[in-house]
């Protein structure tokens, strides 16, 4: 971080600081441009299926392009997280702009599965998307302090619409003029709409002005009894294994349900279905993060994803499988926000962008080993019930793991954070 750089940045006008009226709208824009932003990583999604049989590819190398996305995602998040810790939001968000529009336009004249994976995770999702996702959580976090959980949860719950929204379009769209020509009008959409909400993003974030002590993160140099360093790879790698077990149903909803015999549609259905439920159960818990912290946030969001996981496996009529995705959506939603949260809680606020991105970067990277190692499994079994398995013991270390931190947390000092 530049100190230089937030020793200039003045006092905000009233009405204008930390939870003001502008905090809520900067919120608004931040959801808007996470909406959009995540449009890269809904579409390759829903366009699995078609890759397989364009490309003549098994189910784990259409995936491949899926775990370049979460690649691409999660090294874009660390890279804009420091650029954002030290310059602000506003740049990266302009240039993700961009380039996510120019790297639709780019994938939809890619000429074979290599080449689009390339353009997916290099173009779309480290260029393009990245700065609309992560860095957007983070930034938010500077500008609240009384409901900072509830805010983070809002902010990202702007991906989970994303989820909501696009899958049904885009199916359509596929079906109607096919999908390349869909990622090219998606691409110039994406642009045109994100562009004008930057600006609502240009205030440099207050941290370095006199911040109350709930807004400026822990101090300690021992949270949790861990190193800095140790604490944060034990949080990537609790992102990791609940992020595998969240990615077999999420990636591969459409899939399944193709597999099954209902169509491509009732699986982006279920896809939507799933995330807008989850819009439902991260606004509930970035509520509830407010009064009990992100750990136990987090241990009630792990516990609820891994029975809402358990059903897949016995159930698999179609009427089964809304009510499933619809519970999974509901159980799930809350976990991302709670890293995030944990973070601000037990690191210093001029370490957010940058802490954030790399936890969730790892857990990222667990949205993309899900995905392609359900694929995987699907070509060796012909059946993705191996996969629902493999899915829930990931669920379970991560539980185990978070189970230990709170243990931690009774015999070791609060954050500054709590009570806030």
């Amino acid at each position: 971080m530049n100190p230089k750089f937030h020793e200039t940045v003045p006092a905000p006008p009233a009405g204008e600081g930390i939870d003001s009226p502008y905090a809520w709208k900067r919120l608004a824009a931040s959801f808007a441009l996470m909406m959009f932003g995540g449009s890269g990583m809904y579409a390759i999604m829903v366009v699995l299926p078609q890759l397989q049989k364009e490309f003549s590819t098994g189910m784990a190398g259409a995936s491949v392009p899926w775990l370049a996305t979460t690649l691409g995602f999660g090294f874009g998040a660390i890279a804009v997280g420091r650029l954002s810790d030290r310059f602000g939001i506003f740049w990266p968000s302009v240039g993700g702009a961009i380039f996510l529009g120019l790297g639709f336009v780019a994938a939809a004249h890619a000429k074979d599965l290599w080449t689009l994976t390339l353009i997916q995770g290099v173009v779309i999702s480290f260029l393009g998307g990245a700065a609309s996702f992560l860095p957007l959580v983070a930034d938010v976090s500077h500008w609240f302090a009384k409901r900072r959980g509830l805010a983070m949860s809002l902010c990202v719950s702007g991906n989970f619409a994303a989820g909501a929204i696009w899958p049904p379009i885009l199916q359509w769209l596929f079906d109607a003029i096919g999908w390349r020509d869909t990622f090219i009008w998606v691409g110039l959409a994406c642009m045109v709409a994100m562009l004008p909400l930057t600006v609502f993003v240009a205030r440099p974030s207050p941290v370095g002005q006199s911040l109350p002590p709930a807004a400026e993160g822990a101090s300690s140099t021992r949270p949790l009894g861990f190193t800095p360093t140790a604490l944060q790879a034990l949080l990537g790698f609790a992102g990791f294994c609940c992020c595998v077990a969240m990615a077999v149903p999420q990636v591969h909803i459409v899939a399944y349900c193709t597999t099954l015999g209902y169509g491509a549609v009732n699986g982006a259905h279920m896809l939507a279905l799933m995330l807008a439920a989850g819009i439902v159960s991260r606004v509930a818990l970035g509520w509830l993060s407010d009064r009990i912290g992100g750990l136990r946030t987090l241990l009630l969001g792990s516990s609820l994803q891994a029975v809402a996981l358990a059903l897949y496996v016995p159930f698999d009529s179609l009427g089964s499988l809304y009510v499933i995705s619809l519970l999974f959506g509901f159980f799930q939603g809350g976990v991302v926000p709670s890293y995030a949260l944990i973070i601000r809680e037990y690191f210093r606020a001029t370490e957010a962008g940058t802490r954030t991105g790399i936890v969730l970067t790892v857990a990222l990277f667990g949205m993309g080993m899900g995905g392609w190692l359900a694929g995987a499994i699907y070509d060796l079994t012909a059946s993705y019930r191996n996969a629902f398995a493999l899915g829930m013991a990931a669920n379970v270390v991560n539980i185990a793991i978070v189970v230990w931190l709170i243990a931690r947390s009774r015999t070791k000092a609060a954050p500054a954070y709590a009570g806030a």
